[in-house]
């Protein structure tokens, strides 16, 4: 006879038993509470007495009527999440009773032990290819061991080399003061050797990636930089401003190559189109206008066509196009509106043509994206609705596929709005910022929540995926920090704070890898460059922290075509003499420093000074020398205003001696309020103009 059961035993023959009553397998249950009550094996009952007596099945479901049947079930849903806050499984998310391992709900803390692999694991192959580590191997595995596997199969895994936990020795090589209001545009070069920054002072500067040097200042816009794009034969620069133009640049001689004038408001964005179509190619830019250009180039001679092929998108009065994107092969390019629509464009055909209009949305389209592979045409588009769509082309149309971010009004006290999207690399994740200040991971196939990275204290208008390695991400925002992140651990790596001394924090309004991903490059609201990388900062030691050239807020004249000279010398920017290295109020840098500037590395010890001279009311000037000729180039010394001298803070009056930094802008693609920058710029331009005409008292003696 067997052994009689225990009290968790006979329990569990019960709650079996309701479970079974309670689905598909009545008979079961029935056969199942026969046996039960032909063998004992339910509870007994105690009397007053302490006797034990025999009762039915039925007797035992009316004495626990607060039992439901489904109430096993209840218990096998709440163990796992109880045993994952002790022991977690290794696989985080699943639910299974049939786990074995870390992933089995009898795991014990010996089952969590570290992975470790020894040499002969790295060799092994799967399917051709090296095994992918388990998920609790924590620490990187050694480069030894990775070595000799590589040299005993011919092959490795990036992963298994380069750990995310190598991205913790990026620091910040150097911070740059190159401008004097805010940059919000940044871009790399296609070879990663320059770098382009575009701001609200009308510049746009080129700096070296590998010793962060002023190459060169590209002057011709009056009003703010909104877009930089480079063309991917690595030959032209084109940058949008809110002054309604588009300027494109020969990147081998900084010569102007284009004024193209199509649009009636500011330019939100440009870009450059990756399709080739022999020596035609395409730039296109969008406006606040709401129209679509589409200006047609030749590659061999950089010639633009002056009309453009323009797409007027206004369906009522103040629709924006406000962002756009190329698909992979630069057959098609997104644009989102504030009027809520997506519209695509195809260029495979003779001209650009309009082929789909999306109306899915229910707010702005502050963002879309376009994924990295051209095998599969999809694009996430995200919006002030506080939802991001993915859109696939399918059976010749385009489909809205997963809906990520929910309904807007989830978040009870703050309407959820999203400000940018992104793809990793590999278009596995799209990551989407919202205005609650968290960045969001999802699933781009299913649509499942897989991360949610906190760590911002302010709106994030930044995600950049690494070049290469889908488990990077990068983010920035307004508060400062600029945040590395593990895609696949939903971790962070690195956290910067952009904490400038005696001026609290500056908020970063733009970051770009480089093409190798060795470095990355951010712009804030207080007009500095921040370069950041792998290795020493030997070489950004030797350049000074402030970096202007003193002609670059001369003023400009204009033809009638809106081609510029600059005033004083009459010549074409790209044109003039070497210029001389200054900082921010206007003071020649030492002769080490003026060798930093390209076509003064060999210049004469004398070349290098510039002759500072009395004029008659006390203050001193500069004559800078130029390298072939000696007339007089105008460099302002002293005062710390804007147009780098004390003589442009008198002309201008004192609450013109620098713009201020920060500006409320709710995205760094909508357009911009052109008011006050404008009247900043307007008062620069004209004091240094009326100091030039006037021109300055004689000389009294040099020193």
């Amino acid at each position: 006879m067997a052994a009689a059961p225990t009290q968790i035993e006979a329990e569990l023959y019960y709650l079996i038993a309701r479970f079974l009553q309670s689905g598909p397998c009545n008979k079961s249950a029935q056969v199942l509470v026969e046996e039960l009550e032909e063998h004992q094996l339910i509870p007994r009952r105690l009397d007053w007495e302490g006797k034990e007596h025999r009762r039915s099945f039925h007797d035992l479901v009316a004495a626990n009527a607060h039992i439901p049947p489904n109430y096993l079930l209840k218990i096998c849903e709440r163990v796992g999440p109880l045993l994952e806050r002790e022991i977690p499984q290794s696989v985080p998310g699943i639910q299974t009773l049939l786990g074995g391992g870390r992933q089995s709900l009898l795991r014990a803390a010996k089952d969590c032990r570290h992975t470790l692999w020894n040499g002969s694991a790295f060799a092994a192959l799967h399917r051709g290819r090296p095994p992918e580590l388990p998920a609790n191997y924590v620490k990187p595995p050694n480069v030894v061991n990775i070595t000799s596997a590589r040299q005993l199969t011919g092959c490795g895994r990036f992963t298994h080399v380069f750990p995310t936990s190598a991205y913790q020795h990026m620091k910040m090589h150097k911070r740059i003061l190159g401008h004097l209001s805010s940059v919000y545009c940044v871009a790399f070069d296609r070879s990663g050797r320059r770098v382009f920054t575009g701001s609200d002072d009308c510049l746009v500067k080129i700096w070296a990636t590998d010793d962060g040097r002023l190459l060169s200042t590209l002057r011709g816009h009056s009003a703010e930089i909104s877009d930089l794009a480079v063309s991917y034969e690595n030959t032209l620069l084109a940058a949008g401003s809110c002054d309604k133009v588009v300027r494109v640049w020969c990147l081998r001689t900084c010569a102007p190559v284009a004024v193209l004038q199509g649009h009636a408001a500011s330019i939100t964005s440009i870009q450059f189109c990756p399709a080739r179509k022999g020596t035609t190619r395409y730039l296109t830019s969008t406006g606040a206008d709401g129209t679509i250009c589409f200006w047609q180039w030749h590659a061999s001679t950089m010639k633009f066509k002056d009309r453009p092929v323009k797409f007027a998108e206004r369906s009522r009065p103040g629709v924006q196009i406000s962002c756009s994107s190329f698909s992979s092969g630069g057959m098609f390019i997104a644009t989102g509106s504030t009027d809520h629509v997506i519209r695509i464009y195809y260029l495979g055909s003779e001209a650009p043509e309009k082929i789909a209009e999306l109306e899915s949305h229910t707010d702005k389209v502050v963002a879309v994206q376009f994924c990295n592979n051209g095998d599969s045409l999809r694009f996430v588009s995200g919006s002030r609705d506080g939802t991001a769509r993915i859109w696939q082309y399918q059976q010749q149309e385009w489909r809205a596929g997963q809906n990520q971010g929910g309904p807007a009004g989830e978040d009870k006290v703050t309407k959820l709005k999203v400000t940018m999207v992104a793809w990793d690399r590999c278009d596995v994740t799209v990551i989407t910022a919202v205005n609650n200040f968290l960045l969001k991971v999802w699933h781009s196939s299913s649509g499942q929540l897989l991360h949610t990275l906190s760590g911002h204290d302010d709106e994030v208008f930044v995600l950049e995926a690494h070049p290469f390695d889908p488990r990077i991400l990068l983010s920035a925002g307004h508060d400062g920090n600029i945040f590395v992140w593990d895609l696949d651990k939903g971790t962070k790596i690195r956290n910067y704070f952009n904490m400038i001394e005696g001026q609290g924090h500056g908020a970063v309004f733009d970051c770009k890898f480089s093409p190798d991903g060795q470095h990355f490059a951010c712009t804030d609201s207080h007009g500095h460059l921040l370069l950041f990388g792998f290795g020493c900062s030997q070489y950004y030691e030797k350049i000074p922290d402030q970096m202007f050239f003193h002609t670059d807020y001369r003023p400009l004249i204009r033809d009638s075509n809106n081609y510029v000279l600059d005033e004083q010398t009459q010549q074409a920017p790209h044109l003039m003499p070497p210029p001389f290295l200054v900082d921010v109020d206007g003071n020649p840098h030492p002769p080490r420093f003026q060798r930093l500037v390209p076509g003064r590395e060999n210049c004469k010890e004398e070349q290098l000074i510039p002759q500072l001279g009395y004029v008659a009311n006390g203050t001193r000037r500069a004559r800078c020398p130029s390298l072939a000729s000696p007339p007089t180039v105008t460099l302002l010394g002293g005062g710390g205003g804007p147009g780098h001298g004390t003589q442009v803070e008198d002309a201008q009056g004192p609450e013109a001696s620098r713009p201020s930094f920060v500006r409320n802008r709710g995205s760094r693609d909508g357009a911009r309020d052109l008011a006050g920058a404008e009247g900043a710029a307007e008062g620069k331009l004209d004091g240094e103009m009326r100091l030039v005409r006037e021109g300055f008292p004689k000389e009294t003696g040099y020193f």
